[in-house]
């Protein structure tokens, strides 16, 4: 059996701590933003519309069926005949995370290496493309799905779906700005700093929402680390993910190698930062709290491990079956990482 990695308690509460206050920071940034906005394009008024239909448009994208987006994807069901190992990882995952259903598993029939998460934790989905089931093995595929459990446990698809909406309707309101701006030059009193900030919220709005992706990410990352136990699956993941990425036009085109784009207009944080806040969480030699051995089991290689009300203690987590390279072996549809054949608009295991 390999040895497992050990993580630092200290290490995780101060990561969590961090993003948690970066989240809500990004946040108030966000509606302040857009609260400003509204009142300089029609006072109290418009700062009482756009909370209005703001908080209708956020209950009418959470009664969205995950179904729905699954359907514009074209994802395909991947249920336990089909998909064993990912189904049984998938469970476990949930359980560890005090998810009160367990999210469904999907295919999406295309080549490019993705997985996201839909819904909320009571009605959720977990969809992974074909490029990525072939690429990564368990050990990698167990941080991705961790990643995107991690997602539905924190709510962070409710927390995106409210800066989308900050951001569109900050938006609108910079687009009646551009109506102002003409109002002005033609004799208008408007004053022109309040123009300027119409003009320019739009650029503002969006990068604080670049701002809180990127914050939810690392926070999705450290929750995968605590529910596998092992920040080196993930770790593995995403430089694949990263090499995948590497295109090459790209290197044809660009003799130095590849352009990266600034930190600040990124959706996700760079692979080499994530790794390295995913290293830092294992401690030395003697200065963490050792992740318990696995203990053996006949039959399906799901440790029992207790629930947490809902929270979950994940440092204490134990290994799961995706860490035994031995315990493996013995489960022939483990022995090695899901196929999947696209083969008249289906998709075969």
């Amino acid at each position: 059996m390999n040895a497992q990695p050990r993580l630092d308690l200290l290490e995780q509460e101060r990561h969590r701590s961090l993003n948690r206050f970066h989240t809500w920071l990004l946040v108030a940034g966000s509606l302040g933003l857009l609260g400003l906005t509204a009142w300089i394009f029609a006072g109290v008024t418009g700062v009482v519309m756009a909370t209005v239909f703001g908080a209708v448009a956020l209950s009418a994208m959470q009664g969205v069926s995950p179904k729905l987006v699954l359907t514009m994807y074209k994802a395909q069901p991947a249920g336990p005949g089909l998909f064993p190992a990912g189904n049984r990882i998938m469970a476990e995952l949930a359980r560890r995370a005090g998810l009160p259903t367990v999210p469904r598993l999907y295919v999406v029939p295309s080549r490019t290496m993705n997985a996201f998460a839909v819904g909320r934790p009571e009605d959720s989905a977990v969809a992974i493309t074909d490029g990525l089931a072939r690429a990564l093995t368990e050990r990698e595929l167990a941080g991705v799905l961790a990643h995107e459990v991690s997602h539905i446990a924190h709510e962070d698809l409710k927390v995106m779906a409210l800066a989308d909406i900050v951001t569109r309707y900050t938006s609108a309101m910079s687009t009646a700005g551009f109506f102002l701006l003409f109002f002005n030059l033609f004799g208008g009193s408007l004053p022109w700093l309040a123009i300027l900030l119409l003009l320019g919220a739009p650029t503002i709005g969006s990068l604080l929402q670049l701002a809180l992706s990127r914050t939810r990410e690392f926070d999705a990352d450290l929750g995968a680390a605590m529910l596998t136990g092992d920040p080196d699956g993930l770790s593995s993941a995403l430089w694949k993910l990263e090499r995948y990425q590497i295109r090459q036009w790209e290197g044809m085109m660009l003799p130095g190698g590849r352009m990266p784009a600034p930190s600040i207009l990124r959706s996700h944080p760079k692979t080499e930062e994530r790794v390295a806040r995913l290293s830092a969480l294992k401690t030395p030699e003697g200065l963490a709290i050792p992740v318990p051995p696995m203990r053996q089991r006949k039959g399906p290689m799901v440790p029992s491990i207790p629930a947490d009300s809902g929270r979950y203690r994940l440092h204490r987590a134990e290994p799961g079956p995706w860490n035994d390279d031995a315990a493996r072996l013995e489960s022939p549809e483990c022995g090695h990482p899901p196929r999947i054949r696209i083969r008249r608009g289906g998709v075969w295991w």
